[in-house]
């Protein structure tokens, strides 16, 4: 298999809503959020590789978020990924199975927008994600090595996208 034939998705969950009496771990999407992480797996399945993989937090906003996407792959929730810094992410990311072509990563601020913009800090998108990665935006990138060795290769953004 090629290196290059990798592809990473790197999405922020949809806008939460904030219920009385709720921790941050449990809350779950606003109407909002539920419609844009729909309009954002739309996206998704017209634009990208079929996803073979998914890695997601483990907090009720982002499962949300999976569901309103609604891509189905076999899919790793992960406590790390919740309040996870680039690092995490970049460090969850690499643990996944070399035989995964195309992973989609639903995950926070600022672990994903950061992680996106560490992959490929140089890219005609970064002031744009700099500026604002809103919630349910997607940054894909393609990877230039295997997943292990994303921190050292980093990859190359190929398209941000923000469903409204």
């Amino acid at each position: 298999m090629a290196a290059s034939s990798r592809f990473l998705i790197l999405m922020r969950h949809g806008k939460s809503s904030y219920p009385d009496g709720v921790g941050d771990h449990g809350r779950p999407l606003a109407p909002r959020g539920i419609r844009e992480a729909a309009l954002a797996g739309d996206w998704i399945r017209r634009t990208q590789p079929p996803v073979d993989a998914i890695l997601c937090s483990t907090a009720t906003r982002t499962r949300l978020t999976l569901a309103a996407v609604g891509i189905d792959a076999p899919t790793v929730y992960s406590d790390l990924l919740y309040g996870a810094t680039p690092a995490q992410v970049l460090h969850a990311i690499a643990g996944t199975d070399p035989d995964v072509l195309t992973l989609l990563v639903i995950g926070h601020a600022p672990g994903i927008p950061g992680a996106a913009m560490a992959l490929d800090p140089r890219s005609r998108h970064a002031d744009r994600m700099s500026d604002k990665f809103p919630t349910s935006a997607v940054a894909t990138l393609t990877v230039s090595d295997t997943w292990a060795g994303i921190h050292a290769a980093g990859a190359t953004l190929t398209a941000f996208h923000v469903p409204r």
